[in-house]
């Protein structure tokens, strides 16, 4: 043992350990960067892979619906179509208006612009003639021949203006079912950007959870997500939702969303402050409704009320005068 230890000490040996060590600690310097595991890389590669995933994913869908709509409008029938194309109803009746009015009721096809652009011909007649029917037959001995063309002509132009109605009562209910579900679709899209989510992939989950609340939103949602998949320009993909909802509140939150993305703000924060402010907008809408409550009632109160009340109180003195006499 005394041996190794006056062996290890002499300089000779020292200096070889050192010698020995220098080279070591210099070879895994050198070669230390060739074996070092690059996380962020490999983080940066799986969430590309991941987002091309997706948007092959929701591309594949959304071909397939084109492709099922497509050979429903071979299906169907071309009377409509030969209509349109022959009175050059799109002209006549502006289709770009009409498709903006069909987009907002949730019909987005060629095929539903074409049957509505049929039935404004078709429904006048239809309407009128069954009017017609109706006051030569049934009502024939109520109406002289002046009031029945008069009734004709008033279920012509009723026909005339009964698809429009029917688009915009569809309208109005798809508009007040999105409107409801709007500040939870907010909430959700907050919870998720802040948890580290992409825009595609907060709204195709909140897509899916908003389903049971309102279908309409879930349905606009998963297609601006299949927008912003494929379309190369983000901004249109958003500029659409709000073109198909058609409502102020949605078409708010779009601008500050392409603003945020354009000049690089935080996402999470400026939904924040929207989800805010719309909820702030729900309630003043709330309270608005509360106010105009009691001058709304007056009439039935004057109406159905008040007699009532007028009954109970007085009844018991006239019984009481009418036995006394």
């Amino acid at each position: 043992m005394g041996n190794i230890i006056q062996s290890v000490t002499q300089p000779e040996t020292l200096i070889a350990i050192l010698a020995s060590l220098a080279c070591f600690a210099t070879i895994f310097s050198i070669a230390a960067p060739l074996f070092a595991n690059d996380k962020l890389a490999a983080r940066t590669k799986f969430v590309s892979s991941e987002r091309d995933r997706l948007r092959a994913a929701q591309r594949a869908s959304l071909e397939a619906k084109a492709d099922v709509g497509k050979l429903r409008d071979r299906k169907s029938t071309g009377i409509f179509s030969q209509l349109v194309r022959r009175l050059n109803l799109k002209t006549v009746f502006e289709s770009e208006v009409s498709s903006e009015k069909l987009r907002i009721a949730g019909y987005r096809s060629e095929r539903h612009l074409t049957m509505f652009l049929a039935m404004r011909v078709i429904a006048p007649i239809i309407v009128a003639s069954i009017v017609f029917i109706y006051a030569s037959t049934t009502f024939a001995a109520k109406f002289t021949p002046s009031t029945r063309l008069l009734a004709t002509m008033a279920g012509f132009i009723l026909g005339f203006y009964l698809p429009n109605i029917v688009v915009k009562n569809i309208a109005s209910k798809r508009q007040a079912s999105i409107k409801g579900a709007w500040s939870d679709v907010l909430d959700l899209l907050l919870i998720c950007i802040e948890s580290g989510m992409s825009l595609e992939t907060a709204m195709g989950r909140v897509a899916r959870e908003i389903g049971t609340q309102s279908v309409p939103m879930a349905e606009e949602l998963q297609l601006t997500t299949a927008e912003l998949s494929y379309l190369p320009d983000r901004r249109k993909a958003l500029e659409n939702l709000s073109k198909r909802t058609g409502l102020e509140t949605v078409r708010s939150v779009v601008t500050a969303m392409i603003q945020a993305e354009r000049y690089g703000t935080p996402l999470g924060s400026a939904l924040r402050v929207l989800s805010e402010e719309n909820r702030k907008d729900r309630m003043a809408e709330a309270e608005r409704k509360a106010a105009a409550l009691p001058p709304k009632l007056t009439v039935p109160m004057i109406l159905f009320f008040m007699p009532v009340t007028f009954v109970v109180v007085l009844a018991p003195s006239f019984l009481t005068l009418y036995k006394s006499g």
